[in-house]
């Protein structure tokens, strides 16, 4: 009998880490879009420190970041706990504040020219390159602001993750939350402190002094990894930003009532088209989801300007 007990209790946990690994799947696919504006944010942070500082400045933000998913972790399941209802809401919340986040980088692209923004970072290389600039208060509020940032972007990741997985029992709600919150902190910091030395790496590379194949090989290597760090970054804002109102879309949409219907009635629709059909049905609820995003991150938008106007306040630089 003692056996047999063992046997089925091996079972039963082998079965709650089997359910574990796939939430985890599906809560790490919902988080992706704040995982992409998470990396793009957090490298841009580090911008203008000295190179022999960017990696302790990583760190410390990563350990902040840690700081931070001690609090919202128990905050997030106490709710799941003892207010379930309040889930729905608050992924409400933060898919509109994806939308909004969003399209306020695309109101950056459209409204500010490329004259203003290369003014901007002139000013800033500028302030930096003063002997009078106190580069312990730069890194200090730099750290500050990264670890702010994070804070808004991990209670999004946390709170996506639960949503993912509300219905399951306490334990799995728990492994499944921590897990994300680990692996994402984790997985984020270490690509942002690649990310940052990347530049370094190629400068490394290209000081090779051997005269051999080898040598020649690194020098060039050491040029394409200079030429391709700039494109990383832009990539990286690009992918995000699509990736906010995929992700944010797609909560909002999740919490109207009927939408799924009226999405599977558009893939109907579409997939009726001869020959095309097929592909834009499967294009369909992705170009849903964005469109939702789009307007409702236009909207909020809209909605935070026109606040702002009636109370006074200076318009912030988009």
């Amino acid at each position: 009998m003692a056996g047999t007990s063992l046997i089925a209790l091996i079972d039963d946990i082998a079965a709650i880490l089997d359910d574990v690994s796939v939430m985890t799947k599906v809560a790490a696919k919902k988080t992706a879009g704040v995982l992409g504006d998470d990396l793009a944010l957090n490298a841009e942070q580090v911008s203008g420190v000295r190179a022999d500082r960017e990696l302790p400045v990583v760190w410390a933000v990563a350990k902040g970041s840690f700081k931070n998913k001690l609090i919202l972790v128990p905050g997030a399941l106490a709710i799941s706990a003892f207010i379930p209802w309040l889930i729905t809401p608050l992924l409400m919340i933060g898919g509109g504040y994806l939308c909004y986040e969003g399209f306020e980088k695309l109101a950056h692209v459209f409204l500010h020219s490329k004259k203003e923004d290369t003014a901007h970072h002139d000013k800033v290389a500028k302030a930096l390159s003063d002997p009078g600039t106190d580069m312990v208060a730069f890194e200090k509020k730099k750290i500050q602001g990264a670890i702010r940032t994070d804070f808004v972007l991990s209670a999004e990741i946390i709170v996506i993750s639960l949503g993912t997985v509300k219905d399951a029992p306490f334990a799995s709600q728990a492994a499944v939350v921590s897990i994300i919150a680990f692996t994402m902190t984790v997985g984020v910091y270490g690509l942002v402190a690649g990310i940052v030395k990347l530049d370094d790496g190629g400068l490394a590379l290209i000081k090779s002094t051997a005269k051999n194949s080898w040598g020649s090989f690194k020098r060039r290597l050491g040029r394409g990894i200079l030429v391709f760090a700039p494109y990383l970054m832009k990539t990286l804002s690009v992918v995000g930003t699509a990736a906010m109102f995929l992700v944010g879309g797609g909560i909002l949409l999740h919490g109207i009532p009927d939408s799924h219907s009226y999405v599977h009635q558009a893939v109907l629709a579409v997939k009726s088209i001869p020959k095309v059909g097929g592909l834009f049905a499967m294009l369909t609820p992705m170009l849903t989801n964005a469109g939702v995003g789009i307007i409702a991150g236009a909207l909020l938008m809209t909605i935070n300007s026109l606040s702002q106007r009636l109370r006074g306040k200076p318009q912030p630089q988009a």
